[in-house]
């Protein structure tokens, strides 16, 4: 897990005034996020509202055009993934990111295989090691597969809790869900949501990005709807409403509660 220095505030992630263009076309326009140190904060919106380019400026896949992103209180400028990995940060995408004729153990340690020997170049793999850690780490999130399965065996909803259980190898503070539950059925989306849970009662925050308004509500502490590029507004997740949510997905924040936010500013 990053060292970080200020573990003690109320918010793990702090995106403030991020503003993103591509050309002519304004994806982002001063949009503020902030996560809570261990809560499942869900990013609502309609297709093109801004939800992936968000979440890339946090991965570090994009770099906003202005902004500022604090993590633990800290500024930081995310400019690369590899950046994100060691500030703590892991995204899992919804095209599930697997390798069909690999192991679940292989995949687990893609592109960060254990190796024993001089250096990591001239090393012999350590199987016998990951495989270890490979099922201390299913076993600690309940995934009940055959670590030496291969994946194109597996479920669909199999395969996306082995491709969100290899982004906790690294032992994340913050976990990006993009779509975990995107084309898996029923049961498939209730096993996704489990590890969501146990994730959280594991003292990980996560942002999940869900167009499935059920799963959302179910889910997520607080939901923060984006409106073309714009802020929409925060609910609290024990308070959400079906119909409100959709109405800020659709027509932006209420006229009421933009003018007290702008009375207050």
């Amino acid at each position: 897990m990053a060292n970080v220095s200020g573990r003690d505030g109320e918010y793990v992630v702090e995106m403030e005034g991020i503003t993103k263009t591509f050309g002519e076309v304004v994806a982002l326009e001063d949009v503020t996020l902030r996560l809570r140190r261990n809560e499942v904060l869900a990013l609502a919106g309609d297709n093109g509202a801004g939800k992936s380019t968000l979440i890339k400026c946090l991965a570090g896949a994009l770099q906003p055009d202005s902004g500022t992103i604090r993590i633990d209180g800290d500024v930081v400028s995310i400019d690369t993934p590899r950046r994100a990995k060691d500030l703590g940060i892991e995204t899992t995408f919804q095209d599930l990111a697997v390798a069909g004729n690999l192991t679940v153990t292989q995949n687990i340690f893609l592109g960060r295989e254990m190796v024993t020997g001089p250096n990591s170049l001239l090393g012999i793999l350590d199987k016998k090691s990951m495989r270890k850690r490979a099922r201390e780490l299913l076993d600690d999130l309940e995934i009940d597969v055959d670590i030496d399965e291969k994946v194109e065996n597996l479920s669909g909803g199999e395969r996306q809790l082995v491709s969100i259980s290899r982004t906790l190898l690294s032992d994340p503070e913050i976990v990006i869900m993009d779509e975990p539950t995107s084309a898996l059925s029923v049961e498939g989306a209730e096993r996704v949501l489990e590890l969501i849970a146990r994730m959280q009662s594991q003292g990980i925050s996560i942002i999940l990005i869900s167009h499935n308004l059920d799963y959302v509500r179910r889910a997520a502490d607080r939901i923060h709807v984006l409106h073309q590029g714009h802020s929409a507004g925060v609910i609290d997740g024990d308070d959400a409403d079906q119909d409100d949510i959709v109405k800020r997905m659709v027509g932006g924040m209420p006229e009421e509660e933009r003018n007290e936010r702008a009375a207050d500013a």
